[in-house]
């Protein structure tokens, strides 16, 4: 069958990057026979007629339309964003009859409702590389769909329960034959790779665990390897490993290091820590086998907040991962969450100085929390009456401690105008 992929991700206020999905799922469709194009929005002037005549001139028999984000989860100014990807919806059926089917991560955490939103026909909840080619093999052979696992069709019910999570050792890592990068700027690009899947930390606020599970999946090492090989002979020479720990399990996270150094790839890379479980002998790794950046999302300076969001690390473990990525020079970028349970005036400022003491080399700050479905900050916004009962999320709500309104906003902004590495 012949099958467009459309990013509709359009967004440039958070960070904008290539969609790693759709490549993903690009490679798989192709390697089961089907014959794929790949349609990424960012960027691009003119959209309603690029779709038009990319669709006309494409024919496919199934376009799937990728969700990455449902909002740019900004308190101060927040902003929804699904009202493109509706328009993307509509150019399609104005010039095709094939089926549009959604998917993504913004898209699985409220697939009811975004299907409803967005008028499409069907959508995939969760991973989609094993329930894609399934619905894509059912629909010519004209089968029923109903047994497709996180399979939601529009007008029934929300599927009980999400796409079914493949072995990594059986999936695809992206192709950089997808990416719709110049080859004159790919030694610019920062390519996105995931190298595990899932997330046992559980922090209150966070929809990982319900998109990707709570158990580490893994791809190998000498297959992630290969990829990036692959991609460097390409001309990419920068990396963005997008996993949520990459230094869990640290096993794994040392394997990965020592097989990208051996290799001499000449590659550069970034990647997101968790700020506890970190050693000496990882980040030496990290910063011998070419990492110049990392995010190390330590959210508070407080060791009760810490508790409140489910963190499992301490304020001291954030310091020593601090001091030792700073030690192999390897530029830190780290994050406060700032307003959730319990958070009050003197825990705020306590982070605050926590932060300013680490001598980070950047520090993006956030006020509000953004509630999803399903999470543990979610029950609690609930039973304090902070959200109402029907409400479905898909329209952005905030938690924010009780006696901080009118008060957090001002003093964050001032204390940013003192620090130029400081950003909202």
């Amino acid at each position: 069958m012949k099958v467009l992929l459309v990013s509709a991700n359009t967004e440039t206020s958070l960070m904008v990057p290539l969609p790693l999905g759709l490549n993903l799922m690009a490679v798989t469709l192709q390697r089961a026979g089907h014959e794929v194009q790949l349609l990424d929005l960012m960027g691009q002037d003119g959209n309603r007629a690029l779709i038009r005549d990319t669709v006309t001139r494409f024919e496919p028999a199934v376009i799937g339309i990728s969700v990455r984000n449902i909002d740019n989860q900004c308190m101060a100014n927040p902003r929804f964003l699904l009202d493109p990807v509706r328009e993307t919806v509509a150019c399609c059926r104005s010039c095709s009859k094939a089926p549009v089917v959604l998917g993504g991560a913004g898209f699985s955490i409220f697939p009811e409702a975004t299907l409803r939103y967005v008028d499409a026909d069907l959508g995939i909840c969760g991973e989609g590389e094993l329930a894609f080619p399934a619905l894509l093999a059912a629909l010519e052979e004209g089968d029923d769909l109903s047994g497709i696992a996180g399979l939601c069709i529009r007008g029934a019910s929300t599927p009980s329960r999400h796409a079914v999570r493949g072995k990594l050792e059986r999936l695809s890592l992206p192709s950089p034959d997808f990416w719709t990068v110049p080859k004159e700027l790919r030694g610019e690009a920062w390519v996105p790779f995931q190298t595990r899947r899932g997330c046992p930390m559980e922090c209150s606020y966070c929809s990982t665990p319900a998109l990707e599970g709570i158990r580490i999946r893994t791809h190998p090492a000498d297959q992630v390897l290969e990829a990036l090989a692959a991609h460097a002979a390409a001309g990419f020479r920068h990396f963005y490993f997008v996993d949520n720990t990459f230094n869990l399990p640290a096993v794994y996270a040392k394997e990965l290091c020592h097989a990208i150094r051996s290799a001499e790839l000449g590659i550069s890379w970034r990647c997101i820590l968790y700020p506890g479980f970190l050693d000496q002998e990882l980040v030496r790794l990290m910063a011998e086998a070419g990492c110049v950046e990392v995010s190390l999302g330590f959210e508070s300076g407080s060791p009760d907040i810490l508790g409140n969001l489910n963190k499992k690390f301490s304020v001291a473990e954030v310091r020593t991962s601090a001091e030792l990525l700073m030690g192999h020079g390897i530029r830190t970028m780290g994050f406060l969450l700032l307003g959730g349970p319990g958070e009050t005036r003197e825990t705020v400022l306590e982070s605050l100085a926590f932060a300013d003491s680490l001598r980070l080399d950047a520090l993006k700050i956030t006020t509000g929390i953004r509630i999803y479905p399903g999470t543990r900050l979610e029950k609690a916004a609930r039973q304090e009456d902070i959200i109402a009962k029907d409400d479905d999320l898909l329209h952005p709500r905030f938690y924010l401690a009780r006696g901080l309104e009118g008060w957090l906003e001002p003093t964050v902004d001032q204390w940013i105008k003192e620090r130029p590495y400081c950003t909202r």
